[in-house]
């Protein structure tokens, strides 16, 4: 008898934790459950899945699991830890993190070199946000091939604006103050008295 309870009681030590690999997940209600197949001959149905607050995914098919039964009993348990083998990245140094996607979606939080967000050729949305503000010590690049739309009533700044930096070396305020004060000559005008060049424009920009 006592032989009997102490290998029952192995048993169940041994069936606390199990490694398995993702058959079907459900993502629709408050927690998420997933089928999880433990051998050949063992697959476990509505298991629930426990994340860290704040994270949430939606582990591919054949994803890696670690569960845990409550006293070992198979019937009851959760998903607390998964993996997916082919998209995991690979390569961090010490002290990195990175948020990824099965597609090679990434937010990289890098050691020494920023944050480096990968979208793969996919669009980036930001939505409903009242104010967006981006405070940064040196220069704010925008490399943009198909061009840079602004949909809003107003556009201001602050500071002097100039385009065309390749061949221009002036600021619109420089050339507006230019065309405020600049004249025309007036050709065939008799000598004597008469003006030969225009007044300034009656209408400044």
């Amino acid at each position: 008898m006592e032989t009997t309870v102490l290998e029952r009681l192995f048993r169940r030590v041994q069936m606390l934790f199990g490694r398995g690999r993702v058959t079907y997940v459900n993502d629709s209600g408050s927690v998420q459950s997933m089928q999880v197949k433990m051998s050949e001959w063992e697959t476990l149905d509505n298991r629930i899945r426990l994340a860290e607050f704040g994270f949430t995914s939606n582990p591919p098919i054949g994803s890696d699991v670690l569960a845990l039964h409550i006293s070992g009993d198979r019937g009851s348990g959760a998903v607390f830890a998964t993996n997916h083998q082919p998209s995991r990245p690979k390569g961090l140094a010490a002290g990195e993190s990175m948020v990824y996607s099965q597609d090679g979606k990434s937010i990289y939080i890098t050691a020494s070199g920023g944050i480096v967000i990968e979208a793969k050729g996919q669009p980036v949305t930001v939505n409903n946000a009242s104010n967006v503000t981006c405070n940064c010590t040196g220069v704010f690049k925008i490399v943009a091939p198909g061009g840079v739309e602004i949909d809003a009533p107003t556009t201001r700044s602050t500071g002097d604006i100039q385009d065309n930096v390749a061949t221009n070396t002036r600021t619109m305020k420089q050339m507006r103050v230019t065309y405020n004060t600049h004249t025309h000559p007036v050709p065939n005008v008799q000598s004597g008295g008469s003006t030969v060049t225009s007044n300034a424009p009656n209408q400044p920009q």
